[in-house]
């Protein structure tokens, strides 16, 4: 510490949380620009599709254009930063050990241009991986304009990470708990750090709702359930644990068939993905998009559990293959789409079959909205503060805790690992550089490390 005398300096706090809190305002500048840009997109393809009529001309305009579109993002990225697929998530905690090259300027290009065109088309991905990566990058920018020791620059990564996903989701406090419980191998905890996640995540949040002036992206009604309807929940929650660690093991296996493929070649599945997408936009949109906008329709309305098992299966296959397609996007929305219809499907059915009230439906769809990123992601936390961030449903905070609880118990006893750990492995292996597989048992401690 001797060495690095400014670290503990009141000074060098300030100048080191107000580069927080220039990550914050940048990333929620970026990323609503990101999210406008994406809303016009959106608006102008669905006008064209409703423009051309009916019959056949739409499907063909639409396979034309969501094919072309999903083969250009597959291309930019390609050929201007290939770590800039999927998410990006897993290459932010591979940067953050020292594992995984950070090109800040190319993947900021190909992530928001590449995203634009791929997440337009109408892929099953989420806008909030994009924002994520290009949060990190941003940070990554401006911890290259000064000189910052390791453990400060990985907090920066960190801070940039969260901002992103609190401005996409306006989920402020789920952000920083995700850094806590799914970078907790990673991230350097310590004051200083753990200060400019919080600063920077407020910041992005913040200036996303100024600019944008939206509350919580999925307000759902739903008064108390009774005590004994957790038992439900409970039941609920194992049926999720088991498909999160199934969607973990399916979305690996997709992506390594796809890596089968010629290099040269690989630019054909996603031709092909974009075309399929195309169809469906026409005959089944409920089956395209990252679904922020389907998760409140599908808990208004009034599916019933045939419809709703169709659509979950559509969705979960569509985000399988959109996301093997090496294109940007995220896997949270897709997910919480799923959990939706998934949830709602059991709600249904335990309406129609047992003695509880009809707002028991909605309250499973938001229970499995938690309960599938618990079990996926590994991070029960922040599926239920994510969860309420994004519903306001808090009366529902008990059910969606016991719902993400028996998931990720579930999960682990079912021997399912984090998606990002695995994800991160397999960039890792495909790079030549096997991971040290050593399981994290080592809980939370805040402060315990010297930054």
């Amino acid at each position: 510490m001797s060495g690095h005398s400014d670290i503990i300096s009141p000074k060098s706090d300030a100048a080191y949380f107000l580069k927080a809190a220039l990550v914050g305002v940048l990333v929620g500048s970026l990323a609503t620009g990101f999210h406008a840009g994406l809303e016009f997109l959106f608006a102008q393809y669905a006008a064209l599709r409703s423009a051309v009529g009916t019959g056949v001309l739409p499907y063909l305009i639409s396979i034309a254009i969501s094919s072309v579109c999903v083969a250009a993002a597959f291309l930019l990225v390609q050929r201007v930063a290939p770590e800039a697929a999927g998410s990006g998530i897993q290459e932010i905690e591979g940067a953050m050990e020292d594992k995984r090259p950070v090109h800040w300027a190319s993947v900021l290009v190909a992530k928001f241009f590449g995203g634009l065109l791929a997440l337009g088309s109408g892929l099953v991905l989420g806008r909030e991986g994009p924002t994520i990566h290009m949060g990190a990058m941003t940070a990554e920018a401006l911890a290259k304009s000064h000189k910052v020791t390791s453990a400060d620059h990985k907090g920066l990564l960190a801070a940039g990470a969260a901002a992103g996903l609190a401005a996409a989701f306006n989920a402020p406090l789920a952000a920083i708990l995700f850094i806590v419980e799914e970078t907790r191998r990673q991230f350097p905890f310590g004051y200083r750090t753990y200060m400019a996640v919080i600063i920077a995540s407020i910041l992005s949040a913040a200036i996303t709702e100024q600019l944008t002036h939206t509350g919580p992206l999925l307000v759902v009604d739903v008064s108390y359930i009774p005590v004994w309807s957790y038992l439900l929940l409970g039941f609920l929650g194992i049926v999720l644990g088991g498909l999160g660690v199934f969607f973990n093991w399916a979305l690996i296996a997709v992506m390594d068939q796809f890596q089968k493929i010629p290099k040269g070649l690989r630019w054909l599945p996603a031709l092909a993905i974009g075309g399929a997408t195309g169809v469906l936009l026409n005959a089944f949109p409920d089956a395209t998009g990252g679904g922020e906008d389907l998760v409140h329709h599908l808990i208004v309305s009034d599916y019933g559990i045939i419809a709703l098992v169709i659509l979950t299966f559509l969705r979960f296959s569509g985000v399988l293959f959109s996301y093997a397609s090496g294109v940007p996007g995220g896997i949270f929305a897709p997910m919480l789409s799923i959990a939706t219809c998934a949830g709602l499907a059991f709600g249904v059915a335990a309406v129609e079959t047992l003695p509880v009230e009809t707002d028991f439906r909605a309250a499973c769809a938001v229970a499995a909205m938690g309960g599938f990123f618990a079990a996926s992601v590994r991070a029960p936390l922040v599926g239920v503060v994510l969860v309420m961030e994004l519903t306001g449903a808090y009366a529902l905070i008990m059910p969606v805790l016991v719902t993400c609880t028996t998931a990720s118990l579930t999960a682990h006893h079912l021997g399912g690992r984090p998606i990002y750990e695995e994800l991160l492995e397999r960039t890792l292996r495909l790079a030549g550089q096997p991971p040290d597989r050593e399981p994290d048992k080592t809980p939370v401690q805040l402060g315990t490390r010297e930054t």
